[in-house]
């Protein structure tokens, strides 16, 4: 059962709304809010409200920048309102501007496609569908009202209520047609304010849907949206938008040297995900843990607290690492990872190391020296002295090894050995795999294989 299943009775089995505390507030306490609309909150108070957030499928998986806009969502539908994730399978064709200084590559629809079903099976572990409850959550994909938009049709419809004037104000548009700008910005980057803006003024008609959330860098499109409602419909709708991170030493949230940290355990493994939050700065995990966990406002500043009095226990950075490791993986992926960090970075034994997986094992070890052994050599035994002196291993001679041996520094599967022991099958763990190591950091495969 997966993080999300508990959770989610326990949020929705609370009725928030009726604790006194507003949706932005929940959001203004946890560094969420950057800014709103005008009578907003009044409008959320008055009745539960429908509203939605967009997603653009440019890959097969979220990553954890999209993790903030997944949390006001959750939020949402955590207060009594009805959250809508929109699949941008139609603005995905033609790519945002927002933020960027050139151009994205256009995706065809056939990938498009598959990247939005990668992405609303993602969303089921976030948010309840639950067809019993007056607030589930939907999800719908923009590209099911565009498809068979024409282009006239889509100049009338909306191109005519929208003046250039105003689409050249926004900053994403300025900014791409400045003497700063090499690439300046195509028509087809052009009209993306304009369809993301057409997608509010459906959602409105077709679902009541009455607020837009998102980044902050979504700002100009919203208002786009939020204009042609005016426009057209002579109606008032609202939008609330939350701030885009930065970490404390000024480097992109969610980015490492590899590049992005996804939620598709096949892209980023767990292991790798359980330690990007792990290693956290006091200040980054002071403010991610307010946004990244359910955590109520008292928890969380008891945490800090404890925290500031023993900082060397990181006890804001397991917090986090665990609510959230739990929350986008499962706990047999949260105890994993805990046991490879305990094999790295503390004690631990051979059923440890036995009870990861072959992708884990290989995830800790990464870059590890091996060496390729023929498994029927452990039928009549292996010296240990002989498989540390192989070529490709850690030590270079026999007598390298045997000195090893002697001061007592070398370790089968994180065991003491000493020049005596012989290698056999009891050995093996992890299909095939003995591990050795010397001293606290030099390891070392071997990987025998028939």
């Amino acid at each position: 059962m997966s993080f999300a299943v508990p959770y989610r009775n326990l949020y929705l089995s609370i009725n928030l709304y009726l604790m006194g505390n507003s949706f932005l507030d929940e959001l203004g306490w946890r560094g969420m809010l950057h800014q709103s609309t005008p009578d907003v909150d009044e409008h959320l108070s008055e009745s539960p409200r429908i509203g939605y957030i967009g997603f653009d499928p440019t890959s097969d998986s979220m990553h954890i920048g999209n993790l903030v806009q997944i949390m006001i969502l959750i939020h949402f539908q955590r207060y009594g309102h009805k959250p809508i994730a929109l699949i941008g399978g139609a603005t995905g064709m033609i790519g945002d501007p927002s933020g960027k200084s050139s151009e994205r590559k256009l995706l065809d629809q056939k990938k498009l496609e598959k990247n939005s079903l990668a992405l609303k099976k993602q969303f089921l572990k976030f948010l309840d569908f639950s067809k019993d409850r007056l607030n589930s959550a939907e999800m719908i994909n923009n590209f099911d009202w565009m498809k068979e938009f024409s282009l006239i049709d889509f100049s009338r419809e909306v191109g005519k209520h929208i003046t250039v004037n105003y689409m050249m104000s926004k900053e994403s548009v300025k900014k791409r047609i400045s003497d700063e700008s090499s690439e300046g910005m195509s028509f087809t980057e052009f009209t993306y304010q304009l369809i993301q803006g057409y997608d509010f003024l459906e959602l409105l008609r077709s679902k009541k849907c009455t607020i837009q959330l998102g980044g902050s860098d979504q700002w100009g499109n919203i208002t786009t949206g939020i204009e042609l409602i005016r426009k057209k419909l002579s109606k008032k709708v609202y939008s609330i938008t939350c701030p885009l991170l930065t970490k404390s030493d000024g480097s992109k949230f969610g980015k490492t040297e590899e590049g992005n940290i996804w939620l598709d355990k096949a892209k980023t493994s767990p292991y790798k995900f359980y330690q990007y939050w792990l290693n956290l700065s006091d200040e980054d995990a002071e403010k991610y843990i307010k946004i990244f966990t359910l955590l109520n406002k008292n928890e969380i500043l008891e945490l800090i607290e404890k925290h500031k009095k023993n900082p060397h226990e990181r006890i804001l950075q397991n917090k986090i690492t665990e609510e959230i490791t739990l929350m986008v993986h499962s706990q047999k992926d949260l105890d994993n990872a805990k046991i490879a960090s305990k094999i790295l970075f503390g004690k631990s034994t051979k059923k440890d190391l036995s009870s990861l997986d072959k992708e884990t094992f290989y995830e800790v070890f990464d870059g590890v020296p091996k060496v390729k052994i023929k498994k029927s050599s452990l039928k009549k035994g292996l010296s240990v002295v002989e498989a540390l002196s192989m070529k490709g291993s850690i030590l270079n001679s026999l007598s390298e090894a045997r000195r090893a041996l002697k001061e007592n520094s070398v370790y089968i599967n994180k065991s003491r050995v000493d020049e005596n022991k012989i290698l056999n099958a009891n050995d093996l763990i992890i299909e095939g795999v003995i591990l050795v190591q010397r001293g606290k950091k030099k390891y070392l495969i071997l990987d025998f294989t028939d």
